[in-house]
């Protein structure tokens, strides 16, 4: 009788989760059926990992273009409107990163249709957010690569989900949500109403507007092209967000009007303001005493300090320049070891190539003297509340393949060691970057491969450090506030 009811009861569960498991897919195609009784036709796409630097090593794009080796980004595949096809450009990312063909990563979209995510938000993490973007635009006869954000992202301070309803305090991860990315107001209106007859909450919704004012909607060869990334970082659990990654519990829908529309776009978004007053600039003074005692530390090798400056220009301005922003996000600030750079046009998609060409007389590369050696320092932007976390990475200058990057939480107790009585030094950090690191502590490795998984020995390498989302104002630092991070070059002597 026991084994019986154990049994009864191992049943129940397994058949429990199934039918929660469908659940959560019924209420999707719910969804969908009721997105199609409104007068839409509905194609379902995917949810994938996009890798720049296999796409990069493929062949099938000239640059990594700055990926974060601290998130793998993943983005919307989304099919191409009806009767239209994926480019072949397009397709062949599509094929080279495994995923269904029929969809791309790159996509245009008319002035009143819309995408729209459907599922659950990342597992726990330091930070996610989903962010749109203008990938290309074509001038007269001239396709430009311009990778620009349009406004600011939907992330987990702001989000409205199961967990934080209208956006208020609670729980953001691995919580339903629906966002809808669109330019029209009433295709919106129609979505929304759509779920909630499909049993989804109104206080769940999010709308990731395409400005019209700003952008080339439509589904010519000309029109604009956009892509949607989401930037989960630093999961509390390792294997949740590997999961999360490799099978992403949500879908996305391509949703087009099946009879002409009086459109009624929306204007340009009302933007989150940087900045709440209180600055890192107290520590100047700290930084230069950290300074001279790198160094002091390293007085028998030659010392190189690198610039670092303002790295990418924002959306706004790359879209009006015509130029390419390399991805920027609103939620976050931006530095590199470069010390100029020139710009122009670039050539026609889809023979793409980098916005930005390094300057540096001569370049920076980094050997295998176990004498060579990049020591980078700075203020740690999270222990002084200017950011939710931040890092920095390393490249290969030539085309941007990140090849790892050192987060916050190493950067504890790290200066320490340098200004042994300053109170301040809990706010610093320092670490060095070398081949071999022969065991020194706060120390990361630099690989040679595989591919442009690693940087040559005689390639030119650059730094770029980001730090993201001050809790303040639910989005990036202002740069006025920020005292930027540095990096020095030792090698040994002759």
């Amino acid at each position: 009788m026991r084994m019986y009811v154990l049994l009864l009861v191992m049943f129940s569960l397994t058949i429990g989760a199934v039918l929660a498991e469908d659940a959560v897919m019924g209420d999707a195609q719910a969804f969908r059926h009721a997105l199609e009784k409104e007068g839409f036709t509905v194609q379902q796409g995917r949810i994938g990992y996009l890798d720049l630097i296999k796409l990069y090593d493929t062949g099938v794009l000239p640059s990594a273009y700055g990926n974060n080796p601290t998130t793998k980004y993943l983005t919307y595949f989304v099919p191409p409107a009806p009767g239209s096809t994926v480019p072949e450009l397009f397709s062949r990312i599509t094929k080279a990163l495994g995923m269904d063909q029929g969809t791309s990563a790159f996509w245009s979209l008319g002035p009143d249709e819309a995408v729209v995510f459907v599922g659950r938000t990342p597992p726990e993490c330091r930070y996610f957010s989903f962010d749109h973007y203008l990938l290309s635009r074509t001038y007269g006869n001239e396709t430009r690569w311009i990778f620009a954000n349009l406004a600011d992202t939907v992330n987990n301070l702001v989000i409205n989900s199961t967990g934080t309803p209208n956006g208020a305090a609670g729980n953001p991860f691995n919580q339903t949500t629906v966002i809808i990315a669109t330019a029209d107001r009433g295709i919106d209106q129609r979505i929304q109403a759509a779920a909630v007859s499909a049993g989804y909450s109104n206080d769940i919704f999010n709308t990731q507007v395409f400005p019209s004012s700003l952008l080339n909607m439509g589904l010519e060869d000309s029109s604009d092209k956009f892509l949607m990334l989401i930037r989960p970082a630093l999961y509390k659990d390792k294997q949740a967000g590997s999961d999360y990654l490799n099978d992403t519990p949500a879908t996305v829908f391509r949703v087009t009007p099946n009879e002409s529309i009086k459109l009624d776009p929306y204007d340009y978004p009302k933007l989150r303001v940087r900045g709440p007053g209180t600055t890192e600039l107290g520590l100047m003074g700290d930084l230069e005493k950290l300074r001279m005692a790198v160094l002091d530390k390293y007085n028998g090798s030659i010392a190189t300090e690198l610039p670092t400056s303002i790295a990418v220009p924002a959306g706004s301005d790359a879209i009006q320049r015509g130029i390419d922003a390399v991805g920027p996000n609103n939620d976050a600030f931006y530095i590199w070891s470069a010390n100029q750079t020139v710009s122009s046009p670039t050539p026609p998609f889809p023979n793409l190539r980098l916005y930005y060409d390094f300057l540096r007389d001569p370049p920076v590369t980094l050997g295998s003297d176990s004498g060579e050696f990049i020591i980078i320092y700075g203020v740690n932007h999270v222990a002084t509340g200017k950011a939710t976390y931040s890092n920095f990475a390393l490249y290969g200058a030539d085309v941007w393949n990140g090849v790892g990057s050192i987060e916050d939480p190493a950067f504890n107790g790290t200066a320490e060691e340098y200004l042994p009585d300053n109170p301040n030094a809990k706010y610093l950090y320092v670490y060095k970057i070398a081949r071999n690191c022969s065991g020194d502590a706060n120390c990361f490795a630099v690989p040679t491969g595989p591919g442009a998984y690693g940087i040559a020995l005689d390639q030119p390498i650059l730094i770029a450090w980001r730090s993201y989302l001050e809790k303040a104002t639910k989005t990036g630092p202002s740069s006025i506030e920020m005292v930027y991070d540095r990096a020095v070059k030792f090698d040994p002597k002759r």
